[in-house]
């Protein structure tokens, strides 16, 4: 494509020198006419477009995609009305290319940038619509999201008992909330209501450290809810393997996973708020029967039971994992903030009310379970709150508990699809991905993010519980250290961003916050096998290659790149706190 400048601007048509070089130079053009814009116009047709950002923006320089015609013969239509909106053109069409963003973007000050407002959180207008005009997520199936995020219910607990005893697997869950749960739900609200689109923790980091350590980000999150997901389906095995035997392996185990895989996927292709509202069902009946079986128990509790302990036969590793992989993802929602209604006051309401769900969920059947029946610590394995379901209530509740369990993980593995499907349409969007990544289905879904995660699972299945617990659980350790900082050095380099929400602590006390949770990701990290740290740090070496050559892809126009027109750029991340001069609102 080559660049001419905006016919308002009395500038000449830019060589083909390169986009940036053509970008630059038509900018300063548009500079010198006060006004002006450089325009971009491809070689496949288009319809003009409007410029992302008006007033000062508009007044700026912007980059928009002009399509009538070849390059070389046909003038560029006129300028659209400043006041028009872009609401009336295709997601295609609402692209702009990176390179033109680029080069744009080192020549907006900061002011330029925070000011510009997101615009499906301040246009009412759009506020409760998505991707297609899909309804955006309201504020209880949100909550619902945010619990099968994290947890889906007290499945998958019960090693912690096994490898430290009932004393230190109630406490534990306790201590973990507080220190690890508490602290990322607090991140995640201040840094999704200052960065309320598709793409959550990348964008954040970008925004901190640069788009190499973004992508990084993105890479790991994403991997590590690939990982995450694969075990769902293993869960949901391990449950009914005990009614139909022949699925505990072999070939009915594999069709199972692919069925399984298929059906889940083909959900999330339907779309967020069908995901959302099932999420809310799955959600009330899988905790019902552990209601119900804490009821039944309460007559047969013994309070010594819940102090049984013997430090000298505690497996570290595997106590460690199951407390942090039952209480983390608390970001993973942010991927989806685009999708949101009113995420700045939803998001952070949603976070409070799904921590005490989760830690609740987690605590009521442990305590009641530990103390109703003596504890045989080898018996505590995956599946177990069903046997304890039949031997409390009889055959009936264990059906109940089991039925809830498949349930439940098909809940884990629709809610985890979506948050890695739309974190991968987000970067998209930003440019970090090719653009086939941000193509939507007719339902307003991410098509190519579902495939690639659905292939992601099915390639993971085969991993062990353990294996995969170990595994996601590094990843994850990795992604959330550049969390943060990125969250650290926005609060020194932007503190006075508008945030939504803020976390009423100043610097001083946003450090001494992630310094527990800091300490755990690193015993955590240190605790892991030897096979799994190979393979993680493998893992991230793919991604410290993967983004280079996508850049190289880009230049060398293998692969279209291009960012959503109606997304404000990123802050800058070599900026000083002296340059942001916004006030930030705090609720």
């Amino acid at each position: 494509f080559s660049f001419s400048p905006h016919p308002r601007s009395g500038g000449r048509r830019s060589s083909r020198s390169g986009p940036i070089r053509g970008a630059a130079k038509g900018f300063e053009q548009g500079r010198a006419g006060r006004g002006a814009s450089v325009c971009c116009r491809p070689l496949v047709p288009s319809s003009p477009l409007c410029a992302a950002g008006r007033g000062a923006r508009q007044a700026k320089t912007d980059a928009v995609w002009w399509g009538a015609g070849d390059s070389s013969s046909t003038p560029a239509p006129p300028a659209p009305p400043v006041a028009d909106s872009c609401a009336s053109y295709t997601p295609a069409q609402i692209l702009r290319s990176t390179a033109v963003t680029r080069a744009n973007s080192a020549f907006l000050h900061m002011e330029d940038r925070v000011d510009f407002k997101y615009d499906g959180v301040n246009n009412e207008s759009k506020e409760r619509k998505g991707g297609h005009g899909i309804p955006k997520v309201s504020m209880v199936p949100l909550v619902f999201l945010i619990f099968y995020e994290v947890s889906g219910g007290p499945f998958g607990i019960e090693d912690s008992v096994k490898a430290a005893g009932p004393l230190l697997a109630i406490v534990g869950f306790l201590l973990f909330a507080l220190i690890w749960s508490i602290p990322e739900a607090l991140i995640t609200a201040e840094m999704g209501t200052m960065f309320p689109e598709n793409g959550g923790y990348v964008v954040w980091v970008s925004s901190a450290l640069g788009s190499f350590w973004g992508f990084q980000q993105g890479w790991a999150k994403w991997l590590s809810g690939v990982i995450d997901n694969a075990l769902y389906p293993v869960l949901f095995l391990d449950y009914v393997k005990s009614s139909i035997p022949a699925l505990g392996g072999g070939l009915p185990r594999t069709f199972a996973v692919l069925i399984l895989t298929v059906a889940l996927t083909y959900m999330n292709y339907r779309g967020l708020t069908i995901v959302g509202w099932v999420a809310v069902f799955l959600g009330v009946f899988s905790l019902l029967p552990f209601f119900v079986m804490g009821l039944i128990a309460i007559p047969h509790i013994e309070p010594s039971r819940w102090f049984e302990m013997d430090l000298d036969n505690v497996n570290w590793g595997l106590y460690l994992n199951t407390l942090f992989w039952n209480l983390n993802y608390w970001d993973s929602i942010s991927t989806l903030a685009g999708e949101v209604e009113n995420p700045k006051r939803t998001l952070p309401r949603a976070l409070s009310y799904a921590l005490v769900l989760v830690v609740g969920g987690y605590l009521y059947p442990l305590i009641t379970c530990t103390a109703a029946l003596p504890v045989v610590r080898e018996s505590w394995t995956d599946g177990y709150f069903s046997d304890i379901a039949k031997i409390l209530g009889g055959f009936w509740l264990h059906s109940w508990i089991q039925a809830a369990a498949a349930l439940s993980n098909m809940g884990n593995f629709v809610t985890e699809m979506s948050s890695d499907s739309y974190q991968l349409l987000g970067m998209a969007e930003r440019g970090m991905l090719p653009e086939f990544f941000g193509k939507r289905s007719r339902y307003g879904t991410p098509l190519i993010g579902i495939l690639f995660s659905a292939f992601g699972v099915v390639l993971l299945s085969w991993m062990s519980f353990q294996e995969i617990i170990a595994a996601e659980n590094y990843l994850y350790c990795f992604g959330m250290i550049l969390e943060f900082i990125a969250f650290i050095k926005l609060r020194m380099t932007h503190p006075s961003t508008s945030r939504p929400f803020r976390i009423p602590l100043g610097t001083v006390g946003s450090v001494l916050m992630i310094i527990p949770p800091s300490i755990l990701i690193v015993v955590v990290m240190v605790l892991a096998s030897f096979k799994v740290m190979a393979v993680s740090i493998l893992a991230v070496l793919v991604g410290f290659a993967l983004q280079p050559a996508l850049v190289y892809m880009e230049k060398k126009r293998w692969l279209r790149f291009s960012v959503r027109e109606d997304l404000p750029d990123l802050l800058d991340p070599s900026a000083g706190a002296a340059e942001d001069e916004t006030t930030p609102l705090v609720v």
